[in-house]
């Protein structure tokens, strides 16, 4: 029985941690925040290359 009930903590305290990253992530806007640089990044990437245009 102790050992079920040991199992059950660790799983309350791992979902309590990953729902307390959530929440920072979504209260500061962090996701928003690294998609500006993860664009800015893929741009400056692409910005040089040569354009590939054939008509």
């Amino acid at each position: 029985m102790s050992k079920a009930l040991k199992i059950c903590g660790k799983i309350i305290k791992l979902l309590a941690v990953v729902t307390g990253v959530l929440f920072v992530i979504y209260f500061w806007n962090l996701d928003q925040k690294l998609m500006a640089w993860a664009y800015t990044l893929v741009n400056k990437i692409f910005d040089r290359k040569k354009a590939d245009v054939r008509f």
